[in-house]
């Protein structure tokens, strides 16, 4: 019987995980994902290790706790749990103090807990999924991998907000997130480009959630998002960076409430609501020569990623490596050109046909700088470190 793990990757209404041999770290055995948890047209899908369905059925489910418990019936009925040594789960949140990869006890839930505050939106999931696991699997190991992880040797200054110290002691800083996928991404480019890796990288890891990292000698310098996942570009539903202001005006003079204001920004805002359409960069392409509101969505996501791209190049002192990824990077050939235009002063010179095809090097061969199309694999990172853990008895 083959040794297998199980990796875990909450999202806010959404939940991945696959199942991966304990040996090798090529590709998942099977990947399963659940869609729209907790609302109308839930969707469960199971693929083995060549892609092919396995299953594929609607699946309206309540919460994350029953998401967890419908896959983890589906293993077992399938028998691929007779060997599990580890279940590994991403975390979005690790605080200040978890800079790397955790056995997961009583303790260090209690600490995940008491976090919540800060992220609302992700932990409780993450915490239902452990709990869970831990009913099914009482004997078998969990890690958690944390997302805000790779940031934690950002200089200080660059985690700083403009508030009295105290705030800052008390943690109120800059944590940055992503940090599965900015490691999985270095890596990849440390095997593929050791010398580029070590120079003056930034990674735009731009889908539903989206954020940019600068990089430099494989050490994370800093980062779009914030104290919270909804700070730094605009997403799909997340505003972005906002001035203080206009988030105590709504509330004095709009009349908001905190809840309803904490929804606004978090699933109200962004793509879906500047459009007022679609919190998809692909239905707002296919819209925007006909919608007004689409274009001017897709050209404010543009100009923020610009800007961004910018100040972290500044950062870096220059830009040797510029790499794209998740859904957006990946496929987005359009959004892709227009945030590299107008940064020839910089050293980008795109190749159009490249870039329309997402070929691996997007970049011309005079680019000084070099334009990656890269995809990230936050599982098969989750699956590195809990391997790692398992196999050194951690």
């Amino acid at each position: 019987m083959t040794a297998t793990l199980l990796t875990i990757n909450t999202g806010s209404s959404s939940l991945k995980a696959a199942l991966y041999p304990l040996d090798s770290e090529d590709k998942p055995l099977v990947s399963m994902q659940v869609s729209r948890i907790a609302l109308a047209g839930g969707r469960m899908r199971i693929e083995d290790a060549d892609g092919a369905t396995l299953l594929d059925q609607e699946a309206d489910l309540p919460d994350h706790a029953s998401a967890v418990r419908e896959l983890l019936a589906w293993v077992g009925r399938r028998g691929l749990d007779g060997d599990l040594r580890a279940v590994g789960h991403r975390v979005v949140h690790g605080g200040s103090r978890y800079v790397e990869p955790q056995r997961i006890t009583a303790a260090l839930v209690d600490a995940i807990q008491e976090m919540v505050p800060i992220d609302p939106d992700h932990l409780p999931q993450a915490l239902a999924a452990i709990r869970e696991v831990e009913r099914a699997y009482p004997e078998v190991p969990q890690i958690a991998c944390f997302d805000t992880a790779f940031h934690r040797h950002m200089p200080r200054i660059a985690q700083l907000y403009a508030l009295p110290l105290r705030f800052a002691e008390a943690g109120v800083i800059r944590y940055g997130f992503h940090g599965l996928s900015y490691e999985y991404v270095m890596q990849e480019l440390r095997r593929i480009d050791p010398a580029a890796a070590a120079g003056r990288v930034i990674i735009a890891h731009l889908g539903n959630g989206a954020s940019m990292a600068a990089v430099r000698d494989g050490v994370g310098v800093d980062t779009t998002m914030g104290f919270t996942p909804t700070g730094g570009l605009m997403m799909g539903t997340r505003s972005g960076d906002l001035d203080p202001g206009v988030l105590l005006y709504l509330l004095r003079e709009q009349g908001l409430s905190v809840d309803s204001l904490g929804d606004l920004v978090n699933q109200e805002a962004g793509l879906l609501g500047v459009s007022g359409i679609s919190a998809d960069m692909r239905d707002l392409l296919d819209r925007e020569a006909a919608d007004a509101a689409a274009a001017t969505a897709v050209e404010l996501f543009c100009y923020q990623a610009r800007k961004f791209l910018g100040a972290l190049a500044a950062v870096l002192g220059g830009l040797d490596t510029l790499v794209f990824t998740a859904g957006i990077g990946e496929n987005a050939a359009a959004v892709r050109q227009r945030i590299c235009a107008g940064f020839d002063f910089l050293g980008i010179d795109l190749d159009g046909r490249a870039n329309e095809s997402n070929a691996p090097v997007i970049s011309s061969g005079g680019s000084r700088v070099v334009v990656r199309v890269m995809k990230t694999d936050e599982d098969l990172m989750i699956a590195r470190h809990t391997r790692s853990l398992v196999l050194q008895g951690g």
